[in-house]
């Protein structure tokens, strides 16, 4: 088939976190400011440079970008597009063998290259526009990085040498660019990094969180204000006090603890130990009464025998997080623990772990939503599917967690608009509301 030109169209395809779904925003705001036409996740047919914004952190996402490539790959040779661009922390990884294995593809970009992938495209890079970004998340939350990379040293953790270490945002650039999120109708900021914890330190010489968001919360406009993956050791414990009294702070904190028996934690590399994680999530439960929190487990880790599953298993049992996550352990080369350690558990076993963490929490959540009956919150409206209108409360981050499905009869609802509801029913992961 002969192809056709579609030079000004661009599609591009996002893998991976929110991190990754900012660059794609960044990288989409400057291809429409030079006046081409732009998609995002688009059929793979009709745009003339497919651009894949890949992830490179665990096995699962490493084959899915790769397939996500060759998919891209049999349409440039069906002649449904013309050329095939792959960034992000795959390319930035792996680009050597990717350019000997896949050598279909027409350029590999790292994921510090948006201003390389302009020029490629023929365009300008426009120092003007830094700091707005077309959003792909719903008009009415945007998740803002706040740096990027990482110091930490975790044996499981591949981002450092990824993404590079750690570089805070300077306060001021944040702020202008939650004013530019705000003209577009964003109420909801979700602050993302690598590790929010550790935010101002390189180049203020001390933890500046808190500041920030003080500062985020006199933007008028602004209604919620998340934080999403905080460490644990260090944490600014001078933001719990402030999201107490603030209403704009969401009650919820998300903190990745990965485990509680401090063996497996040494092997981990991680800085805190059993101790000082009860003691921080005491004073959590002390200081933020009402806050939701969210951690994320790694099952499997080296080390992690009986003994030590059985401790994490209690640990669950005994602390009755409010979202929780798991990830079985994944043997990545390159890593602390790849060169260490031996993967001792069949992929199998992990994935048991996995699921029994998973069906312990499911018996937590279905009570804790059972406890929410007949009180009253206020929702954002997300969206409408069906028969419902979807929304969240303050608990509930996008995509990750609970859902209040609110039943449309008669209603006529507003995507974007806060509304007082109150919980007539729940199940396990959603609650079931009507609108006061």
């Amino acid at each position: 088939m002969k192809k056709t030109s579609r030079n000004n169209k661009i599609n591009i395809i996002t893998l991976g976190c929110s991190k990754n779904l900012v660059d794609s925003e960044v990288l989409m705001r400057q291809i429409h400011a030079n006046g081409l036409e732009i998609s995002h996740n688009e059929n793979q047919s009709g745009a003339g440079t497919v651009i894949i914004n890949t992830c490179g952190f665990i096995n699962d996402a490493k084959a899915e970008s790769i397939d996500t490539i060759l998919q891209y790959i049999h349409a440039k040779e069906r002649g449904e597009v013309d050329q095939v661009y792959v960034m992000g922390c795959l390319s930035e990884r792996y680009r050597k063998e990717l350019e000997q294995e896949i050598r279909e593809v027409d350029r590999y970009f790292g994921v510090k290259d948006i201003r390389k992938i302009i020029r490629t495209l023929g365009a300008d890079y426009k120092n003007e526009l830094i700091g707005d970004r077309m959003l792909l998340t719903p008009s009415h939350y945007a998740y803002m990085k706040i740096s990027e990379g990482c110091d930490r040293t975790c044996s499981f953790c591949s981002i450092p040498f990824i993404r590079g270490n750690h570089v805070s945002r300077p306060l001021e650039d944040i702020l202008r660019e939650a004013e530019l999120l705000v003209q577009k109708g964003v109420k909801e900021l979700i602050l993302i990094a690598q590790d929010l914890s550790y935010y101002g330190f390189d180049l203020y010489r001390k933890q500046k969180l808190t500041e920030l968001v003080r500062s985020l919360t006199l933007i008028s406009g602004i209604e919620w204000i998340r934080l999403h993956y905080t460490y644990p050791t260090n944490f600014p414990k001078d933001i719990l006090p402030l999201m107490a009294s603030n209403d704009k702070i969401c009650n919820y904190i998300d903190i990745p603890l990965q485990h509680i028996n401090d063996k497996v934690l040494q092997k981990m590399r991680r800085a805190s130990g059993k101790k000082s994680i009860y003691k921080l999530l005491d004073s959590f439960r002390i200081e933020v009464p009402d806050a939701a929190i969210r951690t994320t487990l790694l099952v499997g880790h080296p080390g992690e025998g009986e003994k030590e599953f059985e401790e994490l298993k209690e640990f669950v049992r005994n602390f009755r997080f409010d979202r929780l996550g798991v990830f079985p352990y994944s043997h990545e080369e390159g890593t602390y623990g790849y060169e260490n350690f031996q993967d001792e558990l069949t992929e199998e076993t992990k994935q048991l772990r996995s699921d029994e963490i998973m069906l312990i929490q499911q018996d937590i959540s279905r009570e804790l939503n059972g406890n929410r009956v007949g009180n009253t919150y206020k929702v954002i409206i997300d969206r409408v599917e069906g028969e419902y209108y979807i929304g969240r409360t303050e608990f509930d981050s996008p995509e990750v967690d609970n859902e209040v499905l609110i039943n449309k009869h008669s209603l006529s609802l507003v995507t974007g608009e806060f509304y007082q509801v109150k919980i007539i029913s729940a199940t396990e992961y959603d609650l079931l509301g009507e609108v006061l």
